[in-house]
């Protein structure tokens, strides 16, 4: 009986170390912590991420499958994008757990492929091989129920410290709205532009007023300049709008 005890403890330790080492091997970055680093070969070289990139912001892409139709029309849509992404000086990476091989393959096929009345265009920003799925782990980008071994769509907006300010994921079968993470970013980047950063609120588009945290000026502001107050305006008693 004491053997049956013993061995069935023993069972139990090795489960919750394994069950331990896959919850510390498949954690999700959350919003502020430092993006994790790696580096891994891609269509476009070797590249150590974040660090390649430097002062821009990055957006981390990964999708389950090369050669698939959603996975597909997402590669043309950011491809189509991409100069819009560079003017706001954001670097795409795309990660999927197939290899570089197949990567190459399906970018050739992309930049053949007439997508929405838009002609072909190169792709610039690089298609990471994770076929060993070191990167899904490090991103939380496999969900064990959906699948072990392909990542679910995954997008992780870094800003230029390298901190991670969005996390966002869509099941497999759900294509993204690039126009709504470009708005994310160019909203992230307005915020931040202030010196008091600027809140956005719900449908913020650019062009837009934004809220401000607390009442936006002082008695002695006004009397020093009574012009601040036309730049502001109020929204019930407690949302303050500065005028852009």
């Amino acid at each position: 009986m004491k053997i049956k005890y013993v061995l069935f403890s023993l069972l139990l330790f090795s489960y919750g170390s394994i069950g331990a080492q896959g919850i510390k091997h498949s954690y999700i970055p959350l919003i502020g912590d430092v993006a994790p680093v790696f580096t891994a070969e891609t269509t476009s070289g070797s590249i150590n991420f974040p660090g390649d990139y430097g002062r821009k912001w990055k957006i981390l892409f990964s999708h389950p499958r090369d050669f698939t139709p959603v996975c597909s029309s997402e590669l043309l849509t950011l491809a189509q994008m991409q100069g819009e992404f560079e003017k706001l000086n954001v670097q795409i990476v795309v990660v999927s757990t197939d290899e570089l091989k197949t990567h190459n393959l399906w970018k050739k096929e992309m930049e053949a492929t007439v997508y929405k009345g838009k002609q072909p265009v190169i792709i610039n920003f690089p298609l990471v091989d994770d076929h060993k799925w070191d990167i899904a782990k490090q991103y939380g980008m496999l969900h064990q129920i959906i699948s072990g071994t392909r990542d679910v769509r995954g997008v992780f907006i870094i800003n230029p410290d390298n901190k991670v300010e969005v996390v966002l994921f869509y099941p497999m079968n759900l294509g993204r709205n690039m126009d709504e993470i470009k708005r994310v970013v160019v909203a992230l980047q307005t915020a931040g532009s202030s010196k008091d950063r600027y809140l956005m609120p719900a449908n913020w588009r650019v062009g837009d007023d934004v809220l401000v945290s607390k009442f936006p000026y002082t008695e002695k502001e006004l009397k020093d300049n009574p012009d601040i107050k036309s730049a502001y305006y109020n929204v019930g008693s407690f949302m303050y709008f500065k005028k852009l």
